[in-house]
């Protein structure tokens, strides 16, 4: 299996790479229509080894590096189209905001593009070919604690025929997800504060949920809902979370799955498992869809957090009352033992 090795020997910080000769990564974004002679695709060819169970580092550079620390990462660029193809690759800058990636309009620049470098800026793809790039991040010794959000972009341009001049322009990327400081990587988590049954506009049933981010790192939100005891014993799912929720640290957005058309009100029993990389997290509980097209229900009832508080409150009375108890046992056998006869 093949491995590359960081320009510097930062084997704490960056682990050995692995290959990933199978895994096709979704684009970042793409600008414009499909240009018609073809597809343009960019993928990861490598992974750090520690992040190998990690879906998120799968489709995009999510890592966590020291100041000072240099690595690169290989990218393979593919095209379908039966001409060549001229394809351009650039670093430009995004950021997180309301709950979605963005990104920076054509090739603006941030922090983080500054120290991303490509080999190739400039790549000619043979027909129904494919090329290799190796993006190099070089990350200053000075460099503040800090997540920092970019993008690797292949651009190609096609006439339209519309006339002279006018051109489809067509990217696609790879997201990168930074995060520098000394030390281990920072904690990811995140919590669903609120749940509540929906009818959308043309009356499918559907459920918000409200997600805070309580880590340090960005999130990329994914998830499945699963509805069971309904009316006459009825099950359904599982449905999909909407894609496309990102959450940067400390930030909150609402997380939309919409069901089948046909789902009576309720009541339903749910459970909503959500996820970002390693980190996953279920919401359980009791809901009734409203009746009306575009209206909201009430909030969702929420057994897991009530579950808890409840058998904490439970062992904290415990633990208190059996400690009064040997308290007392002990005070009695001091009393035994040190009382004079008479």
């Amino acid at each position: 299996m093949p491995f590359t090795r960081p320009a510097r020997p930062v084997r704490a910080a960056l682990p050995a790479l692995l290959a990933l000769p199978s895994l096709l990564a979704a684009p970042a974004a793409a600008a414009g229509p499909a240009a018609p002679e073809g597809a343009l695709s960019i993928r990861l060819l490598e992974i750090p080894a520690n992040r190998v169970d990690d879906v998120r580092a799968q489709r995009f550079i999510v890592d966590h590096v020291n100041p000072g620390t240099t690595f690169t990462r290989r990218l393979e660029l593919r095209s379908t189209s039966d001409r060549p193809q001229q394809v351009q690759v650039y670093a430009a800058a995004a950021g997180i905001d309301h709950g979605r990636f963005t990104f920076a309009p054509e090739r603006a620049q941030n922090e983080l593009t500054s120290w991303i470098r490509l080999d190739r800026p400039a790549v000619t793809l043979p027909p129904n070919g494919s090329a290799r790039v190796k993006a190099t991040v070089a990350v200053p010794a000075g460099a503040s604690r800090q997540e920092r959000y970019a993008v690797i972009w292949a651009q190609t341009a096609a006439p339209t025929g519309a006339g002279a001049g006018i051109s489809v322009v067509n990217r696609v990327g790879i997201r990168v997800y930074l995060d520098v400081g000394p030390g281990g990587e920072p904690p990811s988590d995140f919590r669903v504060s609120e749940v509540v049954p929906q009818r959308t506009g043309d009356g499918r049933p559907a459920l918000v949920a409200r997600v805070a981010n309580t880590g340090q790192r960005a999130l990329d939100l994914d998830g499945t809902l699963m509805l069971t005891g309904g009316p006459s014993s009825l099950s359904a799912g599982p449905f999909p979370v909407s894609t496309g929720t990102t959450l940067a640290p400390g930030g909150q957005a609402d997380v939309t799955v919409v069901t089948g058309a046909d789902l009576p009100d309720g009541p339903w029993r749910f459970r909503l498992e959500l996820a970002s990389g390693w980190v996953e997290r279920t919401a359980e509980g009791t809901l009734t869809f409203p009746a009306r097209a575009g209206s909201r229900g009430l909030p969702a009832a929420l057994d897991g957090p009530v579950r808890r508080t409840t058998v904490a409150a439970v062992l904290v009375v415990g633990l208190a009352g059996a400690a009064a108890w040997i308290v007392r046992r002990r005070l009695r056998a001091r009393r035994v033992l040190f009382r004079r006869p008479c």
